[in-house]
């Protein structure tokens, strides 16, 4: 346990990491631009309430105004900011580090080649965060919807951008073992891509009906917004030679068909609502209620992009993107007609592109 650990960025996500390193000796420092935040975690502790139970642990917070101040480097620094702070983050991390210390990307969305610009891609790790949907509602509180099992989930994959298994690698997944489930993989890229068509469709439809997580996926119509932008990914990936693992429990390749009726019926199945978990909002809906700027751009938008980059047609994707933006700028309201108003969008895109919305 000598490695220093930073965790750039202490919101849910990080702080829930940074309090079970803490509680298990590895005595991270979070760095968080919430000032009440900050004090509360310094003064209290972070209490964490997950499917362990209702726990305060104590934790070692700096303010980000003051992480130049930190002396001695760090050898490994979580970057857990949201996807559209990466670069001036990744800049803060590499003046934190070692010389011979990496990042770790424990974020949304694609963000590893920003971060590799920066610091190098040997300096870089994907992380990628599966069955963790956690909420920072209040000061110093983090809650963990517990997932169908009540218990330990495989939440962690870690790699090499390379593939190899290196021991740093494994180190990293030992160490997130104090967290939840992890694990090595040689399939870092394809762990990313599965992650992002989970992202763009659940995170995203989420938002725009203003509904939890079970009240949208028990609508037909929401099912369907998932089964299209998950296959336009899946497709792009593929096209780009990536070799995407499962979606919602769901082959890659069986997303990739699923416009036709076997496979869409296999994919709506795996969307249904499960009576085990509790209702939740995705993190894009937590920023749309706390009016924050969400990861759009970072989500769909870069699959629209890729999809050009790929020759692969994203209709539904860049019809997502304006109809977040319409809610950002206050021209719509989260609510489930928004739904009705993407579905028309992508196939009015499809039309005017010639293609088949799928």
């Amino acid at each position: 346990m000598s490695n220093r650990i930073a965790i750039l960025g202490a919101g849910a996500v990080g702080t829930y990491i940074g309090a079970y390193l803490s509680k298990h000796g590895y005595a991270p420092t979070l760095i968080d631009m919430w000032g009440a935040h900050v004090d509360r975690l310094n003064g209290h502790g972070a209490r964490i309430i997950d499917f362990r139970g209702d726990q305060t642990i104590p934790v070692r917070a700096v303010h980000l105004a003051d992480a130049r101040q930190l002396r001695e480097p760090f050898d490994f620094v979580f970057l857990a900011v949201k996807s559209y702070d990466t670069e001036w983050a990744t800049h803060l991390a590499k003046d934190l580090l070692r010389p011979d210390g990496c990042i770790v990307s424990a974020q949304n969305c694609m963000n590893d080649d920003l971060i590799s610009s920066i610091v190098g891609h040997n300096r870089e790790i994907p992380c990628v965060i599966g069955k963790y949907a956690v909420a920072l509602w209040e000061p110093g509180v983090v809650t963990r919807r517990v997932e169908a099992g009540g218990g330990p989930q495989l939440v962690f994959r870690v790699g090499e951008q390379h593939g190899h298994i290196t021991q740093r690698v494994e180190d990293l997944a030992r160490m997130l073992e104090c967290v939840d489930g992890a694990k090595t993989t040689t399939n870092i890229w394809g762990e990313r891509w599965a992650k992002l068509a989970l992202n763009a469709a659940s995170n995203t439809v989420i938002a725009i009906t203003g509904c939890g997580s079970q009240e949208t996926t028990a609508d037909t119509r929401a099912r369907m917004a998932y089964i299209k932008i998950v296959r336009e990914t899946v497709l792009v990936a593929q096209a780009l030679n990536y070799r995407v693992e499962p979606v919602y429990g769901v082959q890659a390749d069986v997303w990739a068909r699923a416009d036709k009726g076997d496979a869409f019926e296999e994919c709506d199945a795996s969307l249904r609502p499960d009576p085990k978990k509790a209702e939740w909002r995705s993190s894009m809906a937590q920023d749309i209620i706390k009016g924050r700027k969400t990861e759009i751009e970072q989500m769909n938008g870069f699959l629209v992009a890729a999809g050009r980059k790929a020759g692969v047609p994203t209709p539904a994707n860049a019809a997502m993107v304006e109809v977040v933006r319409d809610i950002e700028a206050g021209r719509l309201k989260p609510q489930m007609s928004n739904v009705d108003r993407f579905l028309s969008r992508a196939i009015a895109t499809a039309l005017t592109t010639g293609v088949d919305s799928g």
